[in-house]
Formats: C-alpha cells, structure tokens, sequence
C-alpha cells in the first residue's frame, strides 16, 4: 500500500486543491491524508482501489477540519491567474483553456465541483465517486448534470435540443 503513494500523491493533492481550494490548505491535508493511510494501512482491503480509499480519507478529514474550524469555509479563494498550474510544456493554447475551465469549475458549488473532479478529471465511474462522497449514484448524476449546464451558461455554449 506505501508504495503506491508516491504515484497517486499528485492526483491527492489535486484532489485536496478542488476540497481546499488553497495551495497551503491543499498540502496539508494531503500530507495529513497520507500520514492517515500509512497510520491505518492495515484498514486498507488489498485488490480495492487505493486511489479512491485516499480521496475518501481525504474528505473525511476535510470535514472534520469543517466541523471544527466552521470559519474555514468560503474562505482563501485563490484566483487562478495566482496559481502556477504544474504541466509538462503544453501549448500556450492548451494552457489558456485550462486556465479558463479551472476557473469556471472553480466556481461552482462545492458539491459539483467535487463531482466534476472525480468524474471528469479522475475517471472515476458515478458509482466510485458516489462511494467516495458518501452519496447516491444519482446525486452524482443530478450534481454533474447541473455542473454542465452552468459550465455551458458560463461559457456561452448554447444546447440544441431537438
């Protein structure tokens, strides 16, 4: 199970970005995450997907830090012009639209934003990301459904429905 951290820490701490939304909130509660799984390594069921038992740990803690810190939410909105989004030389073109996308999902509830991560971003199935936002499948369904058509209003794409 340890050794399969390292591999999956970016994807955690993108993770711990979309719940946070703050660079510094983001690396500690991804390093409090992995300290999580490492203290309860013998909790992990081996052949089950570590990625999703992280991102569970995750927002567990997350919302343990909610609970207890209620003045935390709302708080520490990073603007994305502010944020040095790690890639591996993509055209400047490529850059500008996500940059355009992280914004417009940044904007959206936290609910969908969330949704929109694992789904879209992570590759998760509704049923995985269901599992990890302790939701039904089809309130992932409804929150992804919803994200679109925002993303779509905030874009100016219009749906042809026929």
């Amino acid at each position: 199970m340890s050794s399969g951290l390292p591999a999956l820490y970016p994807r955690l701490w993108r993770f711990c970005y979309v719940l946070t939304k703050r660079r510094d909130a983001a690396d500690d509660l991804a390093q409090a995450s992995c300290a999580r799984a490492l203290e309860q390594s013998d909790k992990f069921e081996p052949g089950t997907s570590l990625d999703r038992w992280l991102f569970t740990i995750a927002r567990r803690l997350w919302l343990n830090d909610l609970r207890s810190a209620k003045t935390r939410r709302g708080q520490g909105l990073v603007l994305v012009e502010e944020v040095d989004l790690e890639d591996y030389k993509p055209s400047v073109e490529a850059n500008i639209l996500a940059r355009e996308v992280f914004t417009v999902i940044q904007d959206l509830p936290e609910s969908q934003r969330l949704a929109v991560l694992l789904v879209y971003v992570e590759g998760s199935s509704y049923r995985e990301a269901a599992d990890v936002l302790d939701v039904p499948i089809g309130t992932i369904m409804s929150r992804l459904a919803t994200a679109r058509k925002t993303i779509a209003h905030r874009t100016g794409h219009k749906r042809t429905e026929e």
